[in-house]
């Protein structure tokens, strides 16, 4: 008969065993418990999966159902007077639009590098509107002959100072402080100053004409040289100078740490090349076709003609925003500020020669001179840019200065 065990030695005997337990309990029990949750965990990662590849898909869905769903309204509203629960649905697929046209071009710029990516959605956004400012000059008559003028004001300073102020702003309020390349950020501010007093300044000062406008050569002369000035900058940006413009990597961080993702395929890049295009086609179109609500809402509380202006860019620019945001969030300012400066600069080098050439058959004035106000806060906004771009790095306080001076030129659109 075999000896039993001191409970001292029992409780010892459990102790030392894994589980805490009878030996043979905690075998039998693993072999039969291991197999179910096993299943079980499994279940639950595809069931996660499943809800993630879910999503992605609706995601995808969505992005290239709105910029569709853009040009068939498009279509469908074009020339036509809208009740206001049709235009309650343009200004949400407007809005749905933006995003996927944000979307998009974030793709196209995945794929391409900077700083192409940025020149991509900069061009693409100031050609269609170019077409939107033809268009209204078109229609408007006398009444839209600032147009023009006023649109692309408002585009370098809602760029200069909205888009790069609220990069600089998130950037630095989440990473300490904003890091770029002055190198390439000063050279875009430069040529942006420089396009603006040849477009917008001299006019007001010139003697040919009477009022704020260009002779028939001084505005040929203007045409020619943006387009020249957007060319010469296009070349540095992407063939000469291209590492001036690339996202600057802190001194504690890996410089190959900036993607995050691998780049997508050729395919996918062209395809959203094309929805980024329908995107930005409906947008344009569609914020045209609620144009004329705008602008009886402007005149009914009574504020300037400029403030068509002022929505349009504000419209036009929405998707750009979103995108440097984002790139700032992400730690990536120089791709903000390739995006604000480069908008800025394609605004003008790209719109004053295609109105130069459009004057050709407009038979109303074409109106480029500023006024006194905003000749005061494009100096600013320039002195400031400058200041801000020199040392190559930002904090809080300045990108908070370029807001204030946005919020300036906005209450003095709304109360000159």
């Amino acid at each position: 008969m075999r000896d039993r065990d001191d409970p001292e030695t029992a409780r010892t005997r459990r102790r030392d065993t894994p589980g805490g337990g009878d030996t043979s309990r905690a075998h039998r029990g693993r072999p039969s418990g291991a197999g179910p949750q096993r299943s079980a965990a499994a279940l639950r990662v595809c069931d996660d999966r499943s809800v993630i590849a879910r999503f992605r898909a609706l995601a995808t869905r969505w992005t290239v159902a709105a910029p569709v769903s853009a040009v068939v309204l498009l279509v469908l509203t074009w020339g036509r007077d809208l009740p206001g629960g049709i235009v309650a649905l343009v200004t949400l697929v407007l809005a749905a639009s933006v995003m996927a046209a944000v979307h998009h071009a974030e793709v196209v710029a995945h794929r391409v590098g900077e700083p192409f990516g940025s020149l991509v959605l900069a061009v693409a956004v100031t050609v269609i509107e170019v077409a939107l400012i033809v268009t209204l000059m078109m229609d408007g008559g006398d009444q839209s002959a600032t147009l023009a003028r006023d649109t692309v004001f408002a585009a370098v300073m809602i760029t200069v100072n909205g888009i790069l102020g609220l990069s600089l702003l998130v950037g630095s309020l989440r990473h300490g402080t904003a890091v770029f390349n002055s190198e390439g950020t000063g050279a875009a501010l430069a040529t942006v100053a420089t396009l603006a007093t040849l477009s917008l300044v001299l006019p007001t000062f010139t003697t040919s004409k009477p009022g704020p406008e260009f002779s028939t050569v001084q505005l040929t002369f203007a045409a020619v040289s943006s387009l020249v000035l957007y060319g010469l900058f296009v070349a540095t940006q992407t063939v000469r100078h291209r590492d001036y413009f690339l996202p600057v990597a802190r001194q504690s961080e890996n410089p190959k740490a900036v993607e995050h993702a691998p780049a997508p395929s050729t395919r996918t890049a062209l395809i959203s090349l094309c929805l980024l295009a329908l995107a930005l086609v409906g947008v344009v179109g569609l914020a045209k076709g609620v144009s004329p609500t705008i602008e009886s809402g402007v005149q009914a509380v009574g504020l300037g003609h400029s403030v068509v202006g002022v929505i349009i860019a504000l419209l036009v620019l929405l998707p750009e925003t979103i995108a440097a945001v984002r790139a700032a969030r992400r730690n990536q300012v120089q791709t903000s500020m390739n995006l604000a400066l480069g908008s800025a600069m394609a605004s003008i080098g790209l719109t004053i020669p295609a109105v130069a050439l459009a004057s050709l058959w407009l038979t109303g004035p074409l109106v480029l001179g500023l006024g006194n106000t905003h000749l005061v806060l494009l100096a600013l906004t320039m002195v400031v840019g400058a200041l801000t771009v020199v040392p190559g790095r930002a904090t809080p306080l300045q990108g908070g200065v370029h807001l204030v001076l946005l919020a300036a030129y906005l209450e003095l659109a709304v109360n000159p």
